[in-house]
């Protein structure tokens, strides 16, 4: 049975509930649906009542095109995600914006002027400074803190466990190291306290608590990074204590239990180009791109929309002049439907998520 995610009255988070207390609750006017980003069912009472709280952990296992996470308790696992970072479709458009850049620059110079007469821009500041961090790494830890912070306003977070890579000999770097300073010990503490674990130690408690791992990283599946994420977390409740040789044992208690499952990532919306690849014909510039559309709705809103009596809900992706344009997860047009039979559901809040019935598939029991 899943645990509902309970708000008190003033809006702060308190200790989640059993499903059938969160609907006893609704039917006798304690309680209302709390809507939030990451489309979770919770309720926030509308009665006073107490506030104390016990531990909620939070494990993250950082990727550089998947990451997973998990909430845990010492009673029950609360939630589990697979993020779906937007690492690779950053940089291609980045490097994208930079060919164009320098096209636009090779055609404002005459280069048969002397060197000191051509229109080249002068430097306004010092670009070169260090400790800049990547557009696509620091998207990626963008996405999980705003994951992370989202869940602090449903759970009562008291501490962040955080899965770092070390690299070894002249392996070079991997991306997923890039920025897990930064996220560590800037953003999340702002959250709750965090702690720092190796892989191998996420392996090695995975395999303590018997828990599958799918080898297959792109598998929308508990099993692939959300489990990680339900490790890294155990380490609130379960600590080892370690004697002379090889032996010692478990202080404290951890149960994984079936959680809610979800999918998110943001939507892959192109932004408004100012400049296109090529000169327009007659200086006039066509729209592409930007989050605007000619009708009462934005792209990345969720709506509901009906066709010859069929009703869809999907994102809307983009629009002509008397239709809308509505894709699914996967960002695949649905369709083209007309505007003034499309409602909006949810405004976008640059997050989409799919609710997966997958929850007990990382449970080795």
């Amino acid at each position: 049975m899943y645990r509902v995610p309970v708000i008190s009255k003033d809006g702060k988070p308190l200790m989640p509930t059993k499903s059938s207390r969160a609907r006893r609750w609704l039917n006798e006017g304690k309680a209302v649906v709390y809507k939030n980003d990451l489309h979770s069912f919770a309720v926030q009472l509308t009665i006073d009542s107490g506030k104390e709280t016990q531990p909620i952990a939070v494990g993250i296992d950082p990727g550089k095109h998947y990451s997973g996470i998990g909430v845990q308790s010492s009673k029950a696992t609360l939630f589990t995600a697979h993020l779906e970072l937007p690492f690779q479709r950053v940089k291609n458009r980045m490097e994208t914006r930079a060919m164009m850049r320098r096209s636009r620059r090779g055609r404002r110079i005459n280069r048969k002027l002397p060197f000191d007469q051509r229109a080249h821009r002068q430097k306004r500041f010092n670009n070169r400074c260090g400790h800049k961090l990547p557009p696509s790494i620091k998207a990626n830890r963008q996405l999980e803190y705003r994951v992370v912070k989202e869940l602090s306003q449903l759970f009562p977070i008291s501490s962040i466990i955080y899965e770092i890579v070390k690299a070894r000999g002249d392996q070079g770097f991997s991306p997923v190291m890039v920025g897990q300073k930064v996220i560590t010990e800037q953003w999340l503490p702002s959250i709750a306290p965090v702690t720092i674990k190796h892989g191998w130690e996420t392996a090695k408690r995975r395999d303590t608590l018997g828990l599958e791992k799918d080898r297959n990283k792109s598998s929308q599946t508990p099993a692939t990074h959300a489990v990680d994420g339900v490790a890294l977390a155990s380490y609130q409740f379960l600590k080892y204590k370690y004697l002379k040789g090889d032996k010692g044992w478990f202080e404290g208690s951890v149960e994984i239990t079936n959680a809610p499952f979800s999918v998110i990532k943001r939507p892959p919306i192109s932004r408004r180009q100012l400049h296109l690849m090529l000169p327009a014909k007659d200086a006039v510039r066509r729209k592409y791109g930007g989050t605007v559309t000619r009708h009462n709705v934005r792209k990345g809103d969720y709506v509901e929309t009906e066709r010859k009596g069929v009703k869809f809900r999907g994102w809307v992706s983009g629009d002509t002049k008397t239709q809308v344009s509505v894709s699914d997860f996967d960002w695949k047009r649905l369709g083209q439907f007309s505007a003034k039979n499309t409602q909006v559901l949810k405004r976008s809040t640059n997050l989409i998520v799919n609710t997966l019935n997958g929850g007990r598939a990382f449970l080795s029991h």
